[in-house]
């Protein structure tokens, strides 16, 4: 059921994508071929998603949530829809002689699963706090974080498994 009406939204995201980037200039149709492709992975997700819910695969669910939920969030940042625009590059600074500040469980001795509560220790968002909300099986040892709101928005962050601590 869900899927499809997520599925129905697909003409406002074309509508939105055409009406604000209309022109023929190289970063208007750049952002169209950005958005589109954000879209497109976002729907490919719902539809892993369906599947894995489908066979009660939850590890696989957390996953294409995961997944859709990062692409959605990189349509907004893309497309603009943010409300605010974050111009600290990095929060490492910030800790540079006061890395006891943050108090956290070693994550190779302890490491975070879904669902729990994290801290950012490593990285440009350094110090902030989230959710882990989907953990890749691929290999690549990263987990799908939810970061704590900031200025009305929760974004969605791909970080290495070791930078994310309980």
């Amino acid at each position: 059921e869900y899927p499809n009406q997520l599925r129905s939204y697909v003409p406002v995201f074309t509508a939105y994508t055409d009406s604000a980037f209309p022109t023929d200039i190289p970063t208007d149709k750049g952002l169209r071929v950005a958005l589109r492709y954000e879209v497109g992975r976002f729907f490919a997700s719902l539809e892993r998603f369906r599947q894995a819910t489908n066979r009660k695969a939850i590890d696989e669910a957390y996953i294409a949530y995961s997944d859709m939920s990062l692409h959605f969030d990189r349509y907004l940042r893309v497309g603009g829809l943010y409300t605010f625009y974050d111009d600290n590059v990095t929060l490492e600074p910030y800790y540079a002689g006061n890395e006891n500040s943050l108090v956290y469980a070693d994550p190779k001795k302890d490491p975070a699963l879904v669902r729990d509560l994290i801290v950012l220790i490593q990285g440009p968002e350094k110090g902030k706090t989230g959710i882990v909300i989907g953990l890749y099986m691929d290999g690549s040892d990263a987990c799908a974080v939810k970061l704590d709101r900031t200025k009305g928005i929760r974004e969605i962050r791909v970080v290495p498994r070791s930078w994310a601590a309980k």
